[in-house]
């Protein structure tokens, strides 16, 4: 059924802008550095509760923030392939969704004050770390996403920063563990990017943006989200290997099937039909950092 716009309600525009489909990308890293914390002997509920609500309202005001910033560098225009986009359509003016950003991102800045109250000032860098990286991946004067270094900016803030981060503010200390385990994570979410830019390698070369797919080609993106897979994937064994985790951290390798399907799906799919595939991305992130979460937390 085609969505009709101008039937939508106000909190159907913003829950638009919102992207609820892309916030298995803000939930996953959270549930792995919560479990790394409990698999240390330290794990404080609030502490991780107040993560978690952080990392989905910074997600929520990246999205905000990438909807408004592509549409005033006029790399949004009416044959995108991607979803709806607020801003563009006129379902929301530049002003109301940059409003959005300051509210979301304020929401997030008291989770971070909880935080620093009750781990200590580190949490600060941590907290702005993270509301810089929302900011400047499609806004500022040197956007991530369009100078070549998005890829890499999703692996440090949702990768790093943000399992790390988590097992720190709830383990109140930073296990050694978490550095690797964030590097399956972040490969995974990296994915849905890579996923993004294959859809949307024609709209993003016109928009000046520079990618892997844009640069080198459709296939040099199939192959890039192939090695991420298998970066991902070989995590766990590696961290069974040096003792990090129990064989029941082997638990996200039942996710490979899913893995090796939507594979298959991007490489015989375009255009707009690349959407269910970067939805399913996003999906298989978060089940293989939940079967993460409960292996590790299984394996203490």
């Amino acid at each position: 059924m085609q969505l009709d716009l101008n039937e939508l309600t106000y909190f159907q525009r913003w829950q638009l802008a919102a992207r609820p489909k892309t916030l298995p990308a803000a939930v996953a890293p959270v549930l792995v550095g919560a479990a790394l914390a409990y698999a240390a002997g330290s794990f404080r509920p609030l502490a991780a509760l107040a993560a978690f609500l952080g990392a989905v309202l910074i997600q929520i005001g990246t999205n905000f923030v990438n909807d408004v910033a592509d549409f005033e560098k006029g790399a949004d225009t009416p044959d995108r392939l991607g979803p709806t986009r607020v801003t563009e359509n006129g379902l929301l003016t530049a002003r109301q969704v940059w409003g959005g950003v300051a509210v979301t991102f304020g929401l997030a800045a008291l989770t971070g004050i909880y935080l620093i109250a009750v781990t200590g000032w580190p949490v600060a860098v941590i907290g702005l770390a993270s509301l810089l990286g929302g900011y400047i991946y499609t806004a500022g004067p040197w956007p991530l996403a369009y100078n070549g270094l998005g890829d890499l900016g999703v692996m440090i803030f949702f990768g790093f920063v943000a399992v790390c981060g988590t097992a720190y503010v709830t383990a109140g200390f930073l296990p050694g563990s978490a550095w690797l385990a964030a590097v399956g994570v972040g490969a995974l979410i990296t994915n849905i990017l890579v996923v993004n830019n294959i859809r949307d390698i024609e709209s993003d070369r016109k928009a000046g943006r520079r990618n892997i797919p844009v640069v080198f080609g459709r296939a040099a993106g199939e192959t890039e989200l192939v090695i991420w897979f298998v970066v991902a994937y070989l995590v766990p064994p590696v961290m069974l290997l040096i003792g990090s985790i129990s064989g029941w951290g082997l638990l996200p390798l039942l996710s490979i099937p899913l893995a090796v399907r939507l594979v298959n799906y991007v490489k015989r799919t375009d255009g707009f039909a690349l959407n269910k595939g970067l939805a399913q991305m996003a999906q298989l992130a978060l089940v293989y950092s939940a079967l993460f979460a409960v292996g590790i937390a299984l394996g203490a």
